[in-house]
């Protein structure tokens, strides 16, 4: 942690250093003091939006892990519904979220629903993907074992192949955590009047560049800090099963 924050010091420093230096024009790349003044004197329509981002990173990363993880189970359980669905699922991700979010906004409006579903598809497919190799990586000399002793069907799933798979779920959730914010964020720039995209965009587009700095550096953190409760939880809910 020290070693980050001091990281972290040094590169604000050297940013600092290089704006003074060079004398570079706010519009073109403002300085760490100019990113915090913004910070401070939009604290308001800032704290706002930091509340909108982060309910439509919340809900959309619940819906997509969710969706994911209960296909993936289906999946496995169901050997033809896998067979019929990896295709659709390896399609569902060659499409660029960017050319999703417009047809989505167009269909669900300007409000909340087409950020929320923007982040739950980016969020889907690693949760499904590595939730369903866990559940298909299962030890064969356990499931025979399992089997032996009279388990099969559903009660094979539950209290064999689902606990087994967790430390991959787990993957996947810290890895739908990373993509969450990016959602959202993708959703707010391509339809949205609120949030923290739709503020980078506004300010952009007004030259407040120190604004759009103000707004990224707040993205950054809430993402870093969804991450860290993501993988925390994960943490905590899946070490029994270590």
């Amino acid at each position: 942690m020290g070693t980050a924050l001091a990281v972290a010091a040094g590169f604000l420093l050297a940013w600092q250093a290089l704006v003074v230096a060079t004398g570079l024009p706010p519009f073109l790349l403002p300085g760490p003091v100019a990113v915090a003044e913004a910070l401070s004197s939009h604290r308001t329509v800032l704290a706002r939006a930091v509340l909108r981002t982060a309910t439509e990173i919340l809900a959309g990363f619940t819906l997509g892990a969710g969706t994911g993880a209960a296909l993936a189970v289906a999946m496995a359980g169901f050997p033809r519904l896998a067979a019929a669905l990896r295709p659709v699922l390896l399609i569902s991700q060659v499409i660029p979220i960017f050319a999703l979010a417009p047809i989505l906004t167009l269909w669900l409006g300007y409000g909340m629903a087409p950020k929320i579903v923007v982040a739950a598809l980016i969020c889907f497919f690693p949760v499904a993907s590595a939730f369903l190799d866990g559940l298909m990586r299962t030890s064969p000399a356990c499931l025979d074992l399992a089997r032996t002793m009279g388990a099969n069907g559903w009660r094979e799933m539950w209290h064999l192949r689902i606990p087994m798979a967790l430390p991959m779920l787990g993957s996947g959730l810290k890895l739908a955590a990373v993509y969450a914010p990016i959602g959202a964020v993708i959703g707010e720039w391509v339809g949205g009047s609120e949030g923290l995209g739709a503020v980078m965009i506004h300010a952009n587009g007004r030259m407040r560049i120190d604004l759009t700095f103000a707004a990224l550096a707040l993205v950054t953190l809430l993402a870093l800090a969804f991450h860290a409760t993501v993988s925390w939880m994960v943490r905590r809910g899946f070490a029994r099963f270590a």
